[in-house]
C-alpha cells in the first residue's frame, strides 16, 4: 500500500478536526461574532493552553484565520453553519433542549428547526429515504480521524455556551465515527461492524455499549429514533469533508436519492424555504433558578 492509499479519506480529515467539542465550541463562538482570544477563553470556559491548541489546529486546517482583531472564520469556517445548526438541533430533540439557544428563520421570521433536503429535487429526506454506498476512498480504516484532539468527558461546564457531550460520543474517538457510518449502511450484528471496521472486537464492543447508553442503538444494534436522527449531522459533516479535505481518489460516500445523486441541503421547518447561512440568527434563552 503507498501511503496516499492510506492517507484519510474527508470523513476522516474532517472528524479529526472537528470530533472535538471544544473545536466545534470555538468554531459556534466565531460564527456568532467571538473572534478575541481573550472573549473565547471568557465565553468557553476554556484553559489559555487548550485554546491555543485548538485555534492553532483550526488555523493550520484552514478553518480560522488569524488577524489584527482575533481569528476570522475563512470561507470554510463559515460553511461549517449547517453542520452546527444539526448538530444543536438534535441535542435539543434528544439531550438537553431547554439549555440550549432557539434558532429563528429570517425569511419567515420564525423559530424553527433545520430539515434535511435533497438540494436536487428541494423535498425533505430522511435516513431511509437514501441510499448509500462506500465510494472509492471509503476504506474505514481512512475514516478513522487522524486528529488527536479529544476533551475528557465530565468538563463541560452546565452554564455553558451550548454544548455537544453526547455528539461527542458519536464523533470524538478514534472509532466511533466509523462505526456510526457503518450503521448508516446496514451493520445490524457485532459480526457486521467487526468485519467492515476492521477493528479488534474488544474496540468495537466498547463503542457499541456505548452507543446503546445514549440510546442512539437499541440492544440488536439497531438504529433507533434517536440514531436515525444523527442522519442530517452525518450528511453535512461528510459534505463538508468533501468540499474542503477531499481525498485525491474519490469520495468516502456516495449516496443517492430517488435515482440522482444526493446533495444534502437545509430547509425550514416552518415555511420549507432553502436555509442560508445569514438568514439563520440565534437566541439565547433565558434561564431559571
Amino acid at each position: 500500500m503507498t501511503t496516499a492509499t492510506l492517507a484519510p479519506n474527508a470523513i476522516g480529515a474532517s472528524v479529526g478536526l472537528l470530533g472535538d467539542e471544544w473545536s466545534l465550541l470555538i468554531v459556534q463562538q466565531a460564527l456568532q461574532g467571538v473572534t478575541r482570544f481573550g472573549h473565547l477563553q471568557t465565553a468557553l470556559g476554556i484553559g489559555p493552553t487548550v485554546l491555543t491548541t485548538r485555534l492553532a489546529s483550526l488555523t493550520e486546517a484552514g478553518v480560522l484565520e488569524k488577524g489584527v482583531e482575533g481569528y476570522a472564520l475563512t470561507a470554510s469556517g463559515k460553511d461549517l453553519w449547517s453542520l452546527l445548526l444539526c448538530i444543536w438541533a438534535w441535542e435539543q430533540r434528544w439531550v438537553q433542549g431547554a439549555a440550549l439557544p432557539t434558532m429563528r428563520h429570517q425569511e419567515c421570521g420564525q423559530v424553527f428547526t433545520p430539515e434535511l433536503a435533497c438540494t436536487t429535487c428541494a423535498n425533505p429526506v430522511v435516513a431511509a429515504d437514501v441510499e448509500l454506498a462506500q465510494g472509492p476512498s471509503g476504506d474505514f480504516a481512512r475514516t478513522a480521524p487522524a486528529g488527536t484532539n479529544r476533551r475528557r468527558a465530565g468538563t463541560s461546564r452546565p452554564d455553558g455556551p451550548g454544548l455537544f457531550p453526547e455528539t461527542m460520543v458519536l464523533m470524538g474517538s478514534r472509532w466511533s465515527s466509523a462505526l456510526l457510518g457503518a450503521c448508516f449502511l446496514g451493520a445490524h450484528r457485532f459480526t457486521d461492524f467487526t468485519s467492515m471496521l476492521g477493528a479488534p472486537p474488544n474496540v468495537v464492543s466498547e463503542r457499541l455499549k456505548a452507543f446503546v447508553a445514549v440510546g442512539v442503538l437499541d440492544t440488536s444494534y439497531d438504529l433507533t429514533a434517536k440514531g436515525a436522527d444523527v442522519f442530517p449531522t452525518v450528511c453535512q459533516l461528510v459534505a463538508w469533508g468533501e468540499r474542503w479535505h477531499p481525498a485525491p481518489d474519490g469520495p468516502a460516500l456516495v449516496a443517492r436519492h430517488d435515482q440522482h445523486p444526493f446533495v444534502p441541503g437545509l430547509r425550514c421547518s416552518h415555511c420549507s424555504i432553502r436555509l442560508h447561512r445569514r438568514a439563520v440568527t440565534i437566541e439565547r434563552t433565558s434561564r431559571t433558578a
